[in-house]
């Protein structure tokens, strides 16, 4: 048997979600990216206890859907598999892009990007990719890119605020491990702010509202 598999460009269209009003009062944007099983028009409610006239919320919606459970009901969604990821990567970034164009965010306005669970490996690589100079770097409970660098950060100021967030009951992390990543994360970007919550594999919104 002889097969072989080949590519072609398309154009597409996808969905985003956001949470309350951008206007004159707004201070800061978030761009926020959920994690394996989320759709983002659910997710972008965890934001609902924020400021609605100071805070806007842009959440981006991962491409690849799939059902949960054997029902087949409940629909959740995946940024990336270990299938052709650089491909997919490429794609999801374009896509982000387009977004961030769409929104037209204006430059006086703070920009938080926002990871959580899978999507920390999107937020970090689309930060680094484009060069986005964001006044906050939050990942919570997700991986740090493997192919990511000290260099790939190099257009971050001191003034940044980068945060790692990480329940203490999370059962998908082993403490060496973290431990180990922690080391390896503070070399690439050394203001990174280290933080818990009491809680498991989840985006803890109280956290959140403490550092900002």
């Amino acid at each position: 048997m002889h097969t072989n598999e080949k590519e072609i460009s398309y154009i597409t269209t996808n969905s985003y979600s956001t949470l309350n009003t951008l206007h004159s009062n707004t201070k800061t944007v978030w761009l926020v990216f959920h994690g394996i099983g989320y759709l983002s028009r659910y997710f972008v409610r965890l934001f609902d206890g924020f400021n609605k006239e100071e805070n806007y919320f842009i959440a981006p919606q991962a491409p690849a859907k799939f059902y949960k459970g054997e029902n087949y009901r409940s629909v959740g969604s995946s940024w990336l598999t270990k299938e052709n990821t650089k491909t997919e990567t490429k794609n999801v970034l374009q896509y982000i892009d387009a977004v961030i164009t769409k929104e037209n965010i204006p430059e006086h306005i703070k920009l938080v990007v926002l990871g959580y669970s899978q999507g920390v490996s999107i937020a970090c690589r689309w930060v680094a990719s484009r060069k986005i100079s964001c006044d906050a770097l939050v990942m919570v409970s997700g991986g740090f890119p493997k192919e990511l660098h000290k260099e790939d950060f190099s257009f971050l100021t001191n003034t940044t605020k980068v945060v790692h967030i990480l329940g203490e009951k999370d059962p998908y992390f082993e403490i060496e491990k973290v431990e180990a990543e922690k080391i390896r994360v503070q070399q690439i970007l050394p203001q990174i702010e280290f933080r818990t919550h009491p809680g498991g594999h989840e985006l803890n919104p109280k956290t959140l509202n403490e550092l900002f």
